[in-house]
């Protein structure tokens, strides 16, 4: 048995902080939750679960021109990326992650040797190859489709290769040249078709959409979660309410890629994109938040100078732009994440996973405080 002893225990939930406790650690999971007493194994001012990051792609590496640097590097080289990007995530405190898009099955890989204990890493769920119109946004790592049978299909070929939930590409996006992020792609037949397909065999649907249409096409088609939802309007808002749908705002992908519009390493299409898309989104963002959609913490991990080992800066934008409070930053980055990805719960509760960050300082005073993990634990076990 393992015993962690905190001042300050957030759970995961709403809930006010529970201190001066001790959490007792058996089997990876957590046995007890009592007040502190007698010696103990570790100790921290501040303990919260373990993060989870709905969105983020374990085979890129922030590189400045992403889709060029899918094409140019080599295979081997992107599994070597993906394998060293899941050690940076498990260190950082990212104990849970949804890869939502990767080439080869590099992805299914990593999750595999990660569950053998070859390597370390987070837990993982892997959409494999993203399901994209020919020509559409994220072609270089994605599965074209032209049909809805087509669409089905491609669906039973990614779970065929491991996949344990899909990716849909609703609209053009940033990185992709010649996409138009307003504009819809993938139409509501196929994406009707993919979705019911999907949910047949138990996986659940994350759709990138951007544009306003494409994210309506999307949550009718019954998806899971929106990524993104740039332009989301006040229609898409009560659809996403009455579908009960996540919404993954990957706020430091736009945040990242902006500040670094004048580094000269990004293509100019992208540039010129992100700056038409910037202003609108933080309104449009706060607007949905305000109005009771449910957010989901999720980084788009990968980006362009949005690197794995940085998702608490997620965290913080999410206080910073979206208004919320540190706890409910810190809860849509455990709870309401992991409620969508479906591996456990993302709280500290009896009989869930040992999944936590120890911190010096208190997370519910100054949310950054996720930046300085002291200690990182995965099934109870260090990172």
């Amino acid at each position: 048995m393992t015993i962690v002893r905190t001042g300050i225990l957030y759970d995961g939930t709403l809930e006010p902080p529970e201190r001066n406790v001790d959490l007792r650690i058996d089997g990876g999971r957590i046995a007890e939750i009592t007040a502190a007493s007698g010696p103990c194994d570790f100790q921290a001012a501040c303990i919260t679960p373990g993060l989870v990051n709905a969105h983020a792609h374990l085979e890129a590496s922030g590189e400045p021109d992403l889709m060029g640097a899918f094409q140019s590097t080599p295979p081997n080289e992107r599994l070597l990326n993906a394998v060293a990007n899941a050690c940076k995530t498990l260190k950082a405190g990212v104990t849970t992650i949804r890869d939502v898009g990767s080439s080869s099955g590099f992805a299914q890989s990593v999750r595999d040797a990660i569950e053998a204990g070859k390597i370390p890493g987070p837990r993982m769920r892997c959409a494999g190859a993203v399901l994209c119109m020919t020509g559409g946004h994220g072609w270089p790592i994605g599965r074209m489709v032209d049909s809805p049978w087509d669409a089905r299909k491609a669906v039973r070929e990614q779970m065929w290769a491991g996949a344990d939930c899909i990716k849909l590409i609703a609209t053009g996006g940033v990185l992709t040249k010649g996409a138009v992020p307003g504009n819809a792609q993938l139409t509501p037949d196929e994406l009707g078709a993919a979705v019911d397909e999907a949910h047949r065999h138990g996986l659940r649907v994350a759709a990138h959409a951007i544009g306003t249409i494409g994210i309506k096409n999307a949550l009718r088609a019954g998806v899971d979660s929106i990524e993104h939802a740039t332009l989301v309007d006040d229609e898409a808002i009560e659809i996403f309410k009455q579908r009960r749908a996540y919404l993954v705002p990957t706020l430091s992908a736009p945040t990242c890629i902006v500040a670094h519009l004048e580094d000269g390493g990004q293509p100019q299409y992208v540039v010129d994109k992100a700056r038409g898309l910037n202003d609108v989104m933080l309104k449009n963002l706060r607007h949905a938040y305000d109005s009771g959609v449910r957010f989901a913490g999720g980084s788009d991990a990968g980006t362009p100078y949005n690197y794995h080992e940085n998702y608490p800066l997620e965290v913080e934008l999410m206080w910073s732009m979206l208004g919320m409070t540190p706890q409910q930053a810190l809860h849509a980055a455990t709870a309401v994440a992991a409620e969508l990805i479906g591996l456990h719960k993302g709280i500290l509760a009896i009989g869930e996973p040992a999944d936590m960050l120890l911190l010096d300082g208190d997370v519910g005073e100054d949310v950054r405080a996720l930046q300085r993990p002291s200690v990182v634990l995965k099934g109870g076990v260090l990172a």
